[in-house]
């Protein structure tokens, strides 16, 4: 029996997962254990976490997959030092993250001492990683396969073509020039300085109108091979020490971006707490237009070359939905794929397939159809927390019932939600990657128009231009949506049909679109059974789904699913069998 573990480790949202004879067996984000969004350290805990499910010892591991190789595009490295003579600070920067990433073995030794690891270390290509992760665990035998992100081994964009569980990468778009710095650097242009903040972009975008257009295409500069590069003189990246990831912890990025975009723009960048205004709204628009320019452009010079229906995407952009969304409009292309963690983290999966291939394996073993691979917890376990916090719960007049009954469990909760309160749905397996699927999500009633406002006052306290997302029985998709696909890991974002808009305003965006997530019975029957159960009881064959936070990583033991119930003004908690109430009092 073949062990391989596959990580992510020093990158933004670090991760591992593990694969016995080429099956995926677990797999999880590193900041669900620290509880620090995005930690870009050593995914010591994921680990452990993956040898725990899969029932295996460090010892036992015969290969170890990395989705980073420093010695990928060597020369090309060279050659831009020494043509550009960046800052030293940013050489030292660059020398020192390679010295740690190459380290993995003493890091192994030092977090697992009385597990000896001896088996191979394999250094896989940042984009040859992402590219596998969505082509080897995809459905297609063959496919064009594409990874758009920031920066990976000197690479930012790699395509090619893969096919019969082997990646041919065709082409490569070279650092400094990034559609995800150009992405990142705009967000922080608009205020949102945090990494990982690109999606209020994304929500913002519906607001406003591109005027801004001409002058980011002065920004970024398309070519007719599917290739572009940066205007460097509004950039930082390529110059000075910017980048601080990869010490533990969040990432931190410096600013981006130089005065020569502001003389561009015609005004300054907002500040962090500084009211939006139109030009905002704006300029998110044209962010959002410029990329959707750049994205299609490579994907149609791409068909041009391989005629092939099939798409396989990946990378940090591969997470812009509003983009995927209208792949099947813009390009010719009939089906697509997208795992679930589309970004870094996912590249933990692509090397350990890559090694699975290296080993005369084949991809067919597996196909990833959900997104179920982290920690679950019994009833027992979730029995002796409420016996612990019981004074707690008394505190805030909560009432415990257990529900052995699963149509009893769900209909109660979906006649819950459709009185209007808020769920927390604990249930199975956590979720691999950074959406809430049905399984760590807080619940609401789509028709109520002011649940988005419900939502932020009691719970989530966010930005009110930000989208909440439906769930939506598969079946029912192509009532309710103008597109019909099988969107499973909330991917795309599809135009809500304008007849339907109305019955449904609390997951319907500004410009009448949402970003779905459908439903499969045999991939999330509790979960399936309770949007049916709320169907029957309203005629909507869906619920707004959001994830089960706070200002916080998703939460992933049900200590921390009651310490979020408990802070927060949640009406309901169900953790498996367990249904905890606060009591309604008269006001």
């Amino acid at each position: 029996m073949s062990i391989i573990l596959g990580l992510n480790s020093y990158h933004a949202d670090s991760s591992a997962c593990i694969l016995l004879n080429g099956k995926l067996v677990a797999a999880a984000e590193e900041e669900r254990f620290r509880r620090i969004k995005h930690w870009a350290g050593f995914p010591s805990q994921a680990i452990a976490y993956c040898l725990e499910e899969a029932k295996v010892k460090l010892n036992d591991v015969e290969h170890v997959a990395i989705n980073s190789d420093p010695k990928s595009n060597f020369l090309k490295k060279i050659g831009f030092t020494v043509k550009n003579r960046p800052d030293v600070r940013f050489i030292i920067d660059k020398l020192r993250n390679k010295k740690k990433r190459a380290s993995i073995e003493d890091e192994l030794k030092k977090e697992f001492p009385n597990m000896a690891f001896s088996g191979k270390i394999h250094r896989v290509e940042h984009h040859l990683s992402h590219l596998a992760s969505a082509f080897m665990v995809g459905p297609f035998d063959e496919a064009v396969v594409v990874s758009v992100d920031g920066f990976g081994d000197f690479s930012s964009t790699a395509w090619g073509f893969g096919k019969q569980g082997k990646i041919a990468v065709e082409e490569r778009v070279l650092f400094p020039h990034s559609l995800g710095i150009f992405y990142q650097a705009m967000t922080q242009y608009l205020g949102f300085d945090n990494y990982g903040d690109e999606y209020k972009v994304m929500g913002l975008s519906p607001y406003g109108n591109p005027r801004f257009l001409e002058s980011l295409r002065q920004v970024v500069i398309l070519n007719k091979n599917g290739t572009f590069s940066l205007n460097l003189d509004c950039f930082r990246h390529h110059t000075d020490s910017i980048e601080m990831e990869g010490k533990g912890g969040s990432p931190v990025f410096g600013c981006l971006y130089t005065n020569t975009l502001e003389d561009l723009l015609g005004f300054s960048a907002r500040k962090k707490n500084e009211p939006l205004e139109e030009h905002h709204h704006d300029l998110a628009k044209s962010i959002q237009v410029m990329y959707e320019e750049a994205f299609f452009n490579i994907l149609n010079a791409i068909y041009g070359k391989y005629s092939c229906e099939n798409l396989a995407i990946a990378g940090g952009c591969g997470m812009n939905s509003v983009a995927n969304g209208k792949i099947y409009r813009q390009s010719p292309y009939k089906n697509t794929y997208i795992q679930s963690a589309a970004g870094d983290a996912g590249g933990a999966i692509g090397a350990a397939y890559i090694v699975v291939g290296q080993l005369g394996e084949t991809k067919e073993f597996f196909s990833m159809t959900h997104a179920y691979w982290g920690p679950r917890f019994s009833n027992d376990y979730i029995a002796c927390v409420l016996k612990t916090r019981e004074p707690e719960l008394l505190a805030a007049d909560c009432c415990i019932e257990k529900i052995e009954n699963d149509q009893k469990l769900c209909g109660d909760t979906a006649a819950a939600i459709a009185d209007g309160l808020v769920i927390g749905w604990f249930q199975g397996r956590m979720e691999w990657g950074p959406r809430a699927l049905g399984n760590r999500s807080i619940l609401g009633d789509p028709r109520r128009a002011d649940m988005k406002d419900i939502l932020n006052l009691k719970i989530k306290r966010r930005e009110s231009f930000r989208p909440f997302a439906p769930s939506i029985l598969r079946e029912a998709v192509s009532e309710w949506f103008e597109e019909d696909d099988d969107v499973p890991f909330m991917m795309k974002v599809f135009q809500i049909r304008k007849e339907q808009r109305e019955k449904i305003p609390a997951v319907t965006h500004v410009d009448g679109s949402g970003r779905l997530q459908t439903v499969l019975k045999h991939t999330n029957p509790r979960y399936y059974q309770l949007i049916e159960a709320f169907q029957n009881i309203t005629g909507i064959p869906m619920l707004l789904n959001t994830s089960f936070n706070e200002n916080e990583p998703v939460v992933c033991k049900p200590e921390e699913a009651l310490d979020c119930f408990l802070r927060t003004k949640m009406d309901v908690l169900v953790m498996e069998d367990y249904l905890i109430q606060r009591r309604p009092t008269d006001a």
